[in-house]
C-alpha cells in the first residue's frame, strides 16, 4: 500500500507545512483504528485554517484515507481525549516524512506525558466524571433506571481513564485493559456493572455507593488543575472563570465541578451585595480555612 501512496505523500512532504507524515495500516479483518480501510495517510501540517481534511481513495479492491489534520487541532484532540486514535497513529505509525523532528518529538512528549499536561488532562476527566456521576444518581432517584445505568458506565469510563492518567500514562483505545493492570479495582466495578445479574436498581445502588467512595478518594488529583488556576488570585466571578483560556477544555461542567468543590469545602463562595435589594454577586475563593 505504501507504494501506491507514495505519490501523494511526495507530493505533502515537498510543502513547506508539511510537519509530518505516517501511514498507518490495517492490523487485522476489522480494524477502527484505521475506519476498517486498509491504509491511513496521517500528515500532520502547520496550517491551522483547515483543522481537518480527508480525502478517501480506492485502488482496486484496497482502500486508503489522506488524513490532514493541523497540529493545533492534534494537541486539542490529545489533551481533551475526543479522538484517541490519534495517539495510537503517533505512536504506533510507519514515519514516512519527519520535518525537523517534528514526530519525534512529538512522540517522545506523548511518552514523557510532562506532569502539566497531565494535571489538565486529569481535570478535564475529573470534571466530567463529576457531571455523569451527579446526572446518573438524578436518574436513579427520578426511577429512569436505565438513563441512569448509561451514565454509570460514562462515568466509570472516566475513572478509569482519570486512573490510568494518574499514573503517567495516555488512556488507550481499550483503557479497560489497562486499568485491569493499574487499578484491579475499578475493573472489577465495571465488570459488576455489565456482568452482574441483579435487578437494574439493585445493581446501581450499590455501585452508585462504590462510585462515590472513588468519586471522594480522586478529588485532590482531579481538582489541582482548576485550584492551580484559582490560586492566581484571591477570588474569581464564574465568568472570569470560563473565560480562562486553560478551563475551556472543560468550561461546559465547569458550574457543576465548582458546586461540587463548595459541597466538599475546598471553594467558598465570597458574596458581595448588589444594588438590588438581598441579591448578591457571587465569587469563588479557595478555602484557606
Amino acid at each position: 500500500m505504501e507504494d501506491i501512496l507514495r505519490p501523494l505523500y511526495q507530493e505533502r512532504a515537498s510543502k513547506k507545512e508539511t510537519l509530518g507524515i505516517l501511514l498507518i495500516e490495517k492490523r487485522k479483518t476489522d480494524s477502527p483504528v484505521t475506519d476498517d480501510l486498509d491504509a491511513i495517510l496521517f500528515i500532520i501540517t502547520s496550517n491551522n485554517e483547515v483543522p481537518v481534511f480527508v480525502k478517501q481513495y480506492e485502488y482496486k479492491e484496497q482502500r486508503a484515507a489522506l488524513y490532514i489534520a493541523s497540529e493545533q487541532q492534534i494537541s486539542e484532540w490529545i489533551m481533551m481525549g475526543t479522538n484517541r486514535r490519534t495517539v495510537d497513529w503517533v505512536l504506533n505509525g510507519k514515519v514516512l516524512f519527519d520535518r525537523n523532528e517534528y514526530v519525534a518529538n512529538l512522540k517522545k512528549r506523548l511518552l514523557d506525558f510532562p506532569r502539566e499536561d497531565r494535571v489538565k488532562r486529569i481535570g478535564i476527566e475529573f470534571a466530567k466524571l463529576i457531571r455523569r456521576f451527579k446526572e446518573g444518581k438524578d436518574f436513579y432517584t427520578s426511577n429512569h433506571h436505565l438513563d441512569a445505568f448509561n451514565h454509570v458506565v460514562h462515568a466509570l469510563h472516566h475513572l478509569a481513564r482519570l486512573s490510568v492518567l494518574e499514573n503517567g500514562f495516555y488512556p488507550e483505545v481499550t483503557v479497560w485493559n489497562q486499568v485491569k493492570k493499574i487499578e484491579p479495582s475499578i475493573y472489577r466495578l465495571y465488570e459488576e456493572l455489565v456482568g452482574s445479574q441483579e435487578e437494574i436498581n439493585k445493581k446501581l445502588e450499590l455501585l452508585f455507593l462504590a462510585s462515590e467512595l472513588y468519586v471522594n478518594k480522586k478529588v485532590d488529583i482531579g481538582s489541582t488543575h482548576l485550584l492551580t488556576i484559582m490560586s492566581e488570585k484571591e477570588e474569581w466571578t464564574f465568568n472570569e472563570l470560563i473565560s480562562h483560556q486553560q478551563v475551556s477544555p472543560y468550561a461546559i461542567d465547569l458550574g457543576i465541578l465548582l458546586e461540587f468543590l463548595i459541597q466538599k469545602e475546598i471553594v467558598v463562595i465570597h458574596k458581595v451585595e448588589t444594588k438590588g435589594k438581598s441579591l448578591y454577586h457571587r465569587y469563588y475563593a479557595i478555602n484557606k480555612g
